[in-house]
């Protein structure tokens, strides 16, 4: 067991084809094990704007969202802070056109931001405090899927965590999704999250057309045009389909109060990684929402310890063998 110490903060940048994104790589103040390099988690975060923390993107899109006073750690954050108890380093980025990253979220697709997390674990591979052996990822709603699609051609990621996942396509889970919070009024006060669920609609059958954009109204005088790429790809390509291709250590986390992703989803996707020859692990956190904002610190560590124990060492294609033997 190694000692519970402070995690140190590094910024690093991440080159995403012609783009910059900003992130931070957490590093715990222990020293590593006897390898000299730490095990590590690309943290993905969930859909909509959001920042390197995994919170809503208040920086670059104020006027999408309600500020809610002194906003807590987002979910990533505590991850990365639960992590480095652990002694496992990770990295996490503002996504494009989101806190300090350059680019357009709003223009970016779905297999946009999956060749960004791809970026990411390269560039966490040219780290020399890094093991390339062991790697994990860590996805939250969306980062889920992304999760997925990153680990099944990735032969050196040996677990995945997804919270709040979705099993079913973008289609099937936005109608869900806005129904509940129609019904509970969860983040209706955030502007972009009551005009998308009142477009819910219009925003499905035009992407299923093909349609390049649509632009919806946040308030009365204020419109945001989302180009519909991203959703698109989202109602084609749902985890379950991935997960048939997966072979991988999963445990799979749900608040039971998610009105983004329900924890019928997590059990879905359960069942298809078992179908795969799979032995997922569920988890469901009572009280908890889509951020896991309720879960309690210990509640934190545990998923964290949890993923830190399935980490293993793998065996590295040429390719990495060659940047590990230059590292």
């Amino acid at each position: 067991m190694y000692p519970r110490a402070m995690a140190r903060q590094e910024q690093i940048t991440v080159r995403a084809g012609e783009l910059q994104l900003a992130g931070t790589l957490t590093l715990p103040d222990a020293p590593a094990d006897a390898s000299g390099r730490y095990p590590n988690v690309l943290l993905l975060p969930s859909w909509l704007p959001r920042d390197r923390d995994g919170a809503w993107d208040v920086q670059r899109h104020a006027a999408w969202f309600e500020a809610d006073g002194v906003a807590a750690p987002g979910l990533l954050a505590r991850m990365a802070g639960a992590l480095a108890n652990e002694n496992v380093a990770s990295l996490r980025c503002d996504p494009r056109g989101c806190g300090r990253s350059e680019g357009s979220w709003e223009e970016a697709s779905l297999f946009a931001r999956i060749d960004d997390a791809r970026d990411m674990l390269a560039a966490m591979r040219s780290h020399p405090a890094l093991d390339l052996r062991r790697a994990a990822i860590l996805g939250h709603g969306e980062g889920a899927g992304t999760a997925i699609a990153v680990a099944i051609p990735d032969p050196a990621v040996s677990a995945l965590t997804l919270i709040g996942p979705a099993a079913r396509s973008w289609r099937t889970v936005l109608r869900s999704g806005s129904a509940e919070r129609g019904r509970t009024g969860t983040d209706r006060r955030h502007r972009i999250v009551a005009a998308l669920d009142r477009a819910a609609e219009e925003l499905i059958e035009r992407a299923q057309r093909h349609e390049p954009s649509a632009t919806i109204r946040l308030e009365e005088g204020s419109s945001v045009t989302l180009w519909l790429a991203a959703m698109e790809q989202a109602i084609g390509t749902p985890a379950l389909a991935l997960a048939t291709m997966l072979h991988r250590s999963v445990t799979l986390v749900s608040g039971d109060r998610d009105a983004w992703a329900a924890p019928a989803e997590a059990r879905l996707l359960a069942d298809a990684l078992v179908e795969a020859g799979n032995a997922p692990r569920l988890v469901e956190i009572a009280g908890a929402g889509h951020e896991l904002a309720e879960a309690s610190d210990a509640e934190m560590a545990a998923i964290a310890a949890d993923l830190a124990a399935r980490i293993e060492p793998r065996e590295l294609p040429p390719v990495l063998l060659a940047i590990e033997e230059m590292g």
